[in-house]
């Protein structure tokens, strides 16, 4: 059995190998260390609800990492809370709280429009550039402002060139296909510094019982994507219906096709297809021509050119808001934006190691060690990333007694009203009392965030969940959840921050 400075030390070897961007065969050997070695330190009795919840999945008790904190005070659960484990969607605590700290919950991003060339009587001898700024959320609305505003100051017929400037992110365009095999879902879609709308299109399913026939309604509607109908209206349940196109790239072609039952009424899914210059060039070409403007040119990627004069620019939403839409809704793409823009710091331009380093000294900074942690992406959509669900457990608690924990905690899901905890828990009594992020890959399951008690503190709650049957045990989970509840409620805990003895603390600090 290794001991744990060993384990520590297999832990830094995984991270440098990480940071190498090399995820390689010495670093699971490393991560396997760290479990030897800690699994033998924290096998604390588990509560009789959660080792029945788990016996009813089929899940062992060496696959679960829990642990329960009273944020500045009492640890009352620990099992395996040293186990590097991968997080899935989870891990978008650690790049959100991170952001709220280094860069502030009113940090924005910016993109510009500028002129390269000359203007006149409303005609740009030149080429438009489009300087991309990360915004994690440049949708179709607020592009569509931005060059509103573009024709209000006198553009009218752009003659050159649509110039897009990514450099502020130095990163390999992803394979969409490459993670799960669906390269047409928008949550695949990788980092952009000019990211416009997620590269995604909205279609809409419009059965029609009376002429049996089903419409499809693409917004925006792309010249260069082509949706090919073949659905059929049917009867009978809607159990299933034929919601995966067979992408055709070289044509760029959706085609449907097979029955959709009546029953199954209107129906909305987002599709990407578009590499993400062609992308930009139809969303614009289709949104400039319905300002009255006009455009003929290609499009291409490249820095902005010396000497290209600003137009106008249009500020994000503030970060507060950018890290509800990624918590509460999960959201892949935008956890990676963000992620990266993390890697800005000090200087851009972004890299993926720049962003790891960037959290990794802030938590080294916070005294949270972490020889558990790897980051691939910092959206959790990864096979590789891995954290301990003691660091995650630590990082909530100083996230609580911070300046930002009211930030953080408004951005998880609040079990029974919104987000990906909109269902879960409805109806009981921790309904609205309970926010968390939660997590789920094929494999893995998990949760981490607050559960707020009868003594008016919370409690810092996370799972992770590692093993074949991960799919049937969102019941441990849940679990857990009420256990720490019911703990406080049974205990009398968490009305008041307390010292290392148990003492009440003076200066209760974080969210009311």
């Amino acid at each position: 059995m290794p001991t744990m400075s060993e384990a520590v030390r297999a832990g830094h070897r995984c991270a440098a190998a990480t940071r190498r961007a090399r995820f390689t065969r010495s670093c699971l050997a490393a991560l396997m260390t760290v479990a030897l070695a800690t699994s033998a330190i924290a096998q604390d009795t588990l509560p009789a609800a959660i080792r029945t919840a788990l016996k009813t999945a089929g899940v062992p008790d060496s696959a679960v990492g829990l642990m329960v904190v009273e944020p500045g005070g009492r640890t009352f659960l620990s099992h395996n809370a040293r186990l590097p484990m991968n997080p899935a969607s989870v891990m978008k605590v650690v790049t959100t709280q991170a952001a709220l700290e280094l860069l502030g919950p009113a940090y924005t991003w910016r993109t510009e429009i500028l002129a390269a060339g000359e203007l006149r009587a409303g005609r740009l001898d030149g080429d438009l550039v489009i300087r991309g700024g990360a915004d994690p959320r440049l949708t179709l609305e607020n592009l569509w402002m931005l060059l509103r505003e573009l024709r209000a100051r006198g553009v009218r017929d752009i003659a050159g060139d649509l110039v897009i400037d990514r450099s502020l992110f130095q990163v390999e365009d992803v394979d969409p296909g490459g993670f799960d095999g669906e390269p047409t879902r928008p949550y695949n879609a990788g980092p952009d510094a000019a990211l416009v709308n997620f590269r995604a299109v909205k279609l809409t399913f419009l059965p029609d019982a009376e002429r049996r026939t089903v419409r499809i309604l693409a917004e925006p509607p792309l010249a260069d994507l082509g949706v090919i109908n073949n659905l059929v209206a049917s009867e009978g349940p809607c159990d299933a219906w034929p919601e995966k196109p067979v992408a055709d790239r070289a044509r760029l072609t959706l085609t449907f096709q097979g029955n959709y039952p009546l029953a199954c009424g209107e129906k909305v899914r987002h599709f990407m297809l578009l590499p993400p210059l062609e992308y930009t060039r139809a969303v614009f070409d289709h949104l400039w021509r319905g300002l009255g403007g006009s455009f003929s040119g290609r499009v291409r990627q490249e820095p902005t050119p010396s000497g290209a004069r600003l137009i106008t620019s249009l500020e994000s939403a503030s970060l507060a808001d950018v890290v509800r839409d990624i918590n509460k809704n999960s959201n892949n793409v935008m956890a990676r934006q963000l992620f990266l823009t993390l890697g800005t710091l000090p200087a851009p331009p972004a890299t993926l190691d720049k962003a790891r380093d960037t959290v990794r000294r802030w938590l080294s900074a916070k005294g949270i060690a972490a020889p558990d942690l790897v980051l691939e992406n910092g959206s959790g959509l990864s096979r590789v990333e891995r954290i301990a669900p003691e660091t995650l457990a630590r990082l909530l608690e100083q996230a609580w007694l911070g300046p930002s924990g009211p930030e953080l905690a408004a951005s998880l899901p609040l079990a029974g009203v919104d987000g990906t905890l909109k269902r879960r828990l409805a109806g009981t009594a921790l309904a609205g009392r309970v926010r968390l992020k939660t997590g789920y890959l094929e494999n893995v399951r998990g949760i981490a965030g607050y559960v707020h008690t009868p003594g008016g503190r919370p409690l810092a709650v996370v799972g992770l969940i590692n093993h074949a049957r991960a799919r049937d045990a969102a019941g441990v989970l849940e679990a857990l959840v009420i256990w720490a509840h019911d703990h406080a409620v049974r205990n009398g805990c968490c009305t008041g921050m307390q010292d290392a003895a148990g003492n009440p603390r003076r200066d209760e600090r974080g969210p009311p």
